[in-house]
């Protein structure tokens, strides 16, 4: 609700007090109701790579899964890597390909330098 306009520290304070309320079992159904967007994080399960499943009225769902060691080549040298599969599920009559990319890509290089995503880069 309104994260637009929260800072990185005030999104995980809200989702902390969501996960705090469903444990408890104070989470209304309201508190549920509305969203625009999910980030679903099957990784925690080991999931490797998926399809989200876009569930109406959100505009689009970010799936993140298992970071695992990989092989991949590197200045020429095949070297073991950590690499995370991502999976931008999106409503194509509200969000154009071109942005929807452009989004994935950048939530990757956050990713990858996490610094950035914390100093707001």
């Amino acid at each position: 609700r309104n994260c637009e306009s929260m800072g990185f520290a005030d999104v995980e304070k809200t989702i902390g007090d969501f996960g705090a309320r469903a444990r408890e079992g104070n989470l209304a159904l309201e508190d549920m109701a509305g969203g625009t967007f999910t980030i679903s994080n099957g990784g925690v399960f080991g999931s490797l790579m998926g399809t989200p499943i876009l569930n109406p009225p959100q505009s689009a769902v970010l799936g993140m899964h298992a970071t695992k060691m990989r092989a991949v080549v590197k200045n020429g040298e095949v070297v073991a890597r950590p690499m995370m599969y991502l999976a931008l599920t999106y409503d194509h009559r509200l969000v154009d390909g071109r942005e929807a990319v452009t989004f994935l890509k950048s939530i990757a290089e956050k990713i990858e330098d996490p610094q950035r995503l914390l100093l707001e880069l």
